[in-house]
């Protein structure tokens, strides 16, 4: 399995178990945040500690979790990014975008605000 959902109360958390979030695994990962989607959950942490590569497909199973949970009122947050995906998203200048937490608690912590 490359993903694991993790419900904690109103939040989900969804941890990817892969060391790449590419066009191979990127539409198993899009299809767990629509499944989430439409069973009614809005608040999701993406922990992606285990990842340390990310390319274009990734990063649009990213921006559709946070596009699905911003159109229903709720909150989506990244955590645990590495060095190298960390990079990626500044220089496309979604760290402007996303809500980014160092750690899962920190992300809980901004999704809960």
């Amino acid at each position: 399995m490359n993903f694991s959902v993790d419900p904690q109360g109103q939040i989900v958390v969804v941890s990817t178990e892969v060391e790449k979030l590419d066009a191979s695994n990127a539409p198993e990962l899009k299809a767990h945040f629509l499944q989430l989607n439409k069973v009614g959950t809005n608040y999701i942490v993406l922990d992606m500690s285990k990842t340390k590569y990310c390319d274009s497909s990734g990063l649009s199973a990213v921006l559709i979790a946070n596009r699905l949970c911003k159109d229903t009122n709720g909150k989506f947050a990244l955590s645990g990014l590495q060095p190298n995906v960390l990079k990626l998203i500044e220089i496309a200048q979604l760290d402007k975008v996303l809500t980014i937490g160092n750690s899962t608690d920190a992300a809980l912590d901004l999704i809960a605000r």
